[in-house]
């Protein structure tokens, strides 16, 4: 008998396809219009599609996070529930784990960090629907021991912790020290980006580290998806950083270096590692 997909699994698929196909045909670069923001700061709107009322800056990277979305992660989602599956092991269940975080970081992002529009239930319900389909995953999972966390991972972990808090900082520290607020804040009130990166994604690292070397199955958990976003990040900034070029939008060849080269580097090397810790757990089951 043929196996059917879960169906959780189905809507978190269903949303992430309207949430990213919305993103994608809100192309258009000319409909901007300047307005005065809550700071008394002129700032340009995209003025077009779903992120109509988002600043000219925000909608050109969102855009670019859709279209990776679509292309990538809505297939690895598709793979990696296929395998489980078919296959019910400890690897597949992992794997899908993994795919779940991409999206839930994805819908966070989505629901916290962009101007209400009409997708504001499809945002929360990707983010409920991914948050809980993790819960899930995690709690059926079952790892007897840690993966082997070799020099080269530890590097990767403590290396992407601090590239986490280093490519924001410049940003936040001037503020903290003349007052006022980010540069780029536009009509939002933070960057969910910072509090994302920062606040939970560079403190995961050192966590999955510590448990890593205490042999803690949760540290494995943590690894592969800490390798999984970054490898996800890695190909988003690319796609981010061309609709921004696009755009107009003038991206300073320091930011380029700083953030999206950094991202990038630390992609591939998780590629790598994400290869080699799969290696290691052989026909775990």
């Amino acid at each position: 008998m043929k196996k059917k997909m879960h169906v959780l699994t189905v809507v978190i698929l269903i949303l992430t396809i309207i949430s990213s196909v919305a993103g994608m045909v809100s192309v258009n670069f000319t409909k901007a219009y300047d307005i005065v923001n809550q700071y008394g700061q002129t700032v340009k709107m995209y003025g077009y599609g779903i992120y109509a009322h988002d600043t000219y800056f925000q909608a050109p990277i969102s855009i670019g996070t859709d279209v990776c979305i679509f292309f990538l992660v809505v297939p690895m989602l598709l793979v990696a529930h296929n395998h489980f599956v078919k296959d019910r092991n400890t690897v597949s269940r992992l794997k899908l784990i993994t795919v779940y975080a991409v999206i839930l970081y994805y819908a966070v992002s989505l629901s916290f960090g962009l101007t209400y529009n009409r997708l504001f239930l499809v945002y929360a319900a990707l983010f409920s629907c991914s948050l809980f389909g993790l819960f899930r995953q995690m709690y059926d999972l079952k790892i007897e021991k840690a993966v082997t966390c070799t020099t080269g991972m530890k590097f990767f972990l403590v290396i992407s912790g601090i590239a986490l808090v280093v490519a924001w900082l410049p940003d936040i520290i001037p503020t903290l020290i003349h007052g006022g607020t980010l540069s780029i804040i536009g009509v939002y009130t933070t960057c969910i980006t910072y509090v994302l990166d920062m606040g939970i994604l560079c403190p995961i690292c050192f966590i999955s580290l510590y448990l890593l070397k205490k042999g803690e199955p949760l540290g494995t958990i943590l690894l592969a998806v800490m390798l999984k976003l970054c490898i996800v990040v890695g190909v988003m900034v690319i796609s981010q950083t061309v609709f921004q070029i696009l755009s107009g939008c003038d991206v300073p060849l320091v930011a380029l270096i700083t953030k999206s080269l950094s991202f990038v580097l630390l992609g591939g090397f998780a590629c790598y590692f994400n290869k080699k810790m799969y290696e290691s757990f052989g026909d775990m089951r």
